[in-house]
């Protein structure tokens, strides 16, 4: 009996073994995608292979339905050359003209025939990038033509039937291919033979996690990308915020162009719209600005139509077919009838396009810039038209910036008397400008920083990356912001600045910001105890609205010091220091005239430099605030506040405090001390003893 159980206990196991091995046989038989089906047209794979126009219109037809224009011809080269041989390449193309699937179709082409073994998809976002690789994703796995050349890629992705989780267990012959297939990657699968073995696609948002991106290999090497493609990098928010469109552009030129790795080039593709002048995509575009990235621009009009008059009236006819509900149908009719002399004149990018109901490329044009004229050359010709602002009431960044009197940083100009600072107070950073003045105000910013210095062009107070703190090595907020100020006061205050005819200068006078109840007490310490005494001042900047008490007048007391909207107190209380307060509302509206006024005019203000894109960051604080024109109690006065859409304006405080220290160290524009003559009483000589004797001190 014991003999015979153990022989069918062996018999049993035997069983077990023999089940085991079948299912295993049966599981790997069902991952194992076996043999590759044959290239259908192996003489079209081999052309498309060094030919991207070919591999276009043979592998994507139903996209690419309609004949190329010569525009199509030069960026489809361009973009070959980029993918082959290396380069970066910037295009804007009109709107719908098929930028976005032409550069997915590069992407393809190149992992496809190994031309690039990585390619990064950067989009304004991360979501617009996975927009983009859902887009490749459905090409790759439904194009059937893409099927029969490459089954070495595509036969594995349509064994997957849509189930991303069989991924993980596809074998081919018996080794896994180590397919992937998420929302945000591609892995092709690894196929001995195969150009595209283990090629990889990835997304990324511009302003996302895109500095040291790469991939890890199965044999354990990493892969970084190769070929990166940004679709639109920029958004409509974007493109009207300077600083945003300046950090974009630094991520091009650092994160992005170094994604290949040290000592490799990248290869780059940029699909792009200029949504309005000075933008990324229009500096990117300027082949003065950015050489490197070869930008092509192209329009969907080059020249438009000679007879204005026809084409205002087509306007008119159109307009009213569109208020009856006729579509624009008595339109097509004018200018079918009247179509030779319309079109003279006229050339267009691309004649075939144009809807069904519009009989030729310049009708569509033409509908397209009545429908609106700015979206039409904003998205369509690639030349916005300028925004136009009343100037007295608004200056723009771009105006700031471009406000340039190219004298090198920290040089004072030879006709200046006066130098003053402003220190700007905050928790984490202290702001500071110094300009240097002419009698009559002509004022020239000759630096201008933050402390600690944040070693890069553009930030926010909310970013900044060095802070008091950190740098100071101080935890208490008085203690830091105390250091921070003795560092600044060392750098600055004891420098000998250098006039252009030689001469040496010194800041003559340095205000720092006391308004900030947290850091009050300390400013006045400092300025008490500082080896500057003298020098440095705290500042008091006061709302004066239109229903407010003008500072002048206040009752003037025995050591009050009185000037353009600005007075220095008698000393009293606790804080045994004179200070300073000025008018905020008055010296903003100041300085905005002051940086209105033409260069080399009396009154002017400028900044150092001849690059206007070093001060976008200063120019967005500067323009961080809007005035609005208010009257009461007979008094009309600008009223300023904070634009929604910014959030630092520390530079734009500087200024202006280095305006009111100047008005203090004698400085005076001509028309105001006129205006202030005008305005006098008479008063009695009893009385002009008394004020000298009261403003001696």
């Amino acid at each position: 009996m014991i003999v015979h159980s153990r022989i069918g206990d062996e018999s049993y196991e035997a069983f077990k073994q023999r089940s085991r091995a079948r299912n295993v046989a049966l599981s790997i038989a069902g991952r194992d995608i076996g043999d590759l089906p044959a290239v259908v047209d192996a003489d079209r794979k081999a052309r498309a292979k060094t030919d991207f126009q070919f591999f276009c219109e043979a592998y994507f037809p139903s996209t690419f339905h309609i004949a190329w224009s010569p525009d199509h011809l030069k960026v489809i080269r361009k973009i070959e050359q980029a993918v082959i041989h290396g380069g970066l390449f910037a295009m804007a193309m009109p709107r719908g003209s098929g930028k976005t699937s032409i550069c997915e179709c590069a992407c393809i082409w190149a992992i496809l025939f190994g031309h690039r073994e990585f390619v990064c998809l950067i989009g304004s976002d991360e979501g617009h990038a996975m927009d983009m690789l859902d887009s490749i994703k459905v090409e790759l796995e439904s194009n059937d033509l893409l099927f029969d050349d490459f089954p070495e890629a595509v036969y594995p992705i349509r064994r997957l039937d849509g189930i991303a989780n069989r991924c993980s267990g596809q074998l081919y012959h018996g080794d896994r291919t180590h397919i992937s297939w998420t929302a945000k990657d591609i892995v092709l699968p690894t196929i001995a033979g195969s150009a595209a073995s283990g090629a990889i696609i990835k997304v990324a948002g511009i302003t996302g996690r895109i500095r040291g991106m790469k991939h890890k290999r199965v044999d354990g090497g990493s892969v970084r990308p190769s070929l990166v493609v940004i679709d639109d990098p920029q958004t409509d928010e974007s493109a009207r915020s300077l600083s945003q469109c300046a950090t974009r552009e630094s991520i091009l030129a650092g994160a992005v162009i170094g994604l290949a790795g040290p000592g490799r080039k990248i290869a780059g593709i940029m699909p792009c719209t200029v949504i309005r002048a000075g933008d990324m995509a229009d500096n990117i575009l300027d082949r003065n600005k950015h050489p490197e990235w070869n930008g092509e621009r192209t329009k969907m009009v080059y020249s438009f139509p000679t007879n204005e008059a026809m084409w205002a009236r087509y306007a008119e006819i159109r307009a009213e077919s569109m208020r009856a509900g006729h579509e624009g149908r008595e339109a097509t009719d004018y200018y079918r009838e009247n179509r030779e002399a319309m079109d003279a004149g006229a050339i267009v990018a691309w004649p075939e396009r144009f809807n069904p109901d519009e009989l030729s490329a310049v009708q569509h044009a033409m509908n397209l810039k009545l429908l609106d004229e700015a979206a039409f050359f904003a998205e369509y010709q690639n030349e916005p038209l300028p925004v136009v602002r009343d100037t007295a009431v608004e200056l723009t960044a771009e105006q700031i910036a471009n406000k340039l009197n190219r004298m090198k940083r920290g040089v004072v100009p030879i006709a200046c008397n006066h130098l003053t600072m402003f220190v700007d107070v905050q928790a984490n950073l202290l702001y500071y400008t110094i300009v240097a003045w002419e009698d009559n105000f002509t004022g020239y910013i000759i630096d201008y920083g933050t402390f600690p210095d944040q070693r890069r062009n553009y930030f926010t107070l909310r970013n900044a990356r060095y802070t008091l703190a950190s740098v100071t090595k101080i935890s208490g907020l008085e203690g830091s912001i105390y250091a921070g100020l003795e560092a600044i006061a060392g750098n600055c205050l004891n420098r000998e600045w250098q006039r252009d005819d030689g001469a040496i200068i010194r800041i003559e006078r340095c205000l720092i910001d006391a308004n900030w109840g947290a850091s009050t007490d300390v400013i006045y310490q400092f300025c008490r105890q500082s080896s500057h005494a003298g020098i440095v001042m705290p500042s008091h900047g006061k709302y004066v609205g239109a229903s407010s008490r003008p500072l002048s007048e206040y009752a003037r007391r025995p050591g009050d010091r009185v000037g353009l909207n600005w007075r220095v107190p008698h000393v009293s209380g606790r804080r045994a220091i004179r200070h300073v307060i000025f008018d905020t509302n008055f010296w903003k509206s100041f300085i905005y005239a002051r940086f209105a006024v033409p260069m080399g005019e009396r009154g002017c203000l400028s900044l150092f430099g001849d690059r206007s894109d070093r001060h976008r960051l200063f120019a967005e604080h500067v323009t961080a605030e809007y005035r609005v024109k208010t009257e009461a109690r007979g008094r009309a006065v600008d009223e300023w506040k904070m634009r929604p859409d910014r959030v630092d304006n520390h530079w734009f405080d500087c200024v202006v405090g280095c305006a009111v220290a100047a008005s203090m160290q004698g400085a005076a524009l001509i028309e105001l001390s006129a205006g202030q003559a005008n305005n006098h009483k008479r008063i009695s000589f009893a009385e002009v003893q008394r004020n000298r004797r009261y403003s001696r001190g």
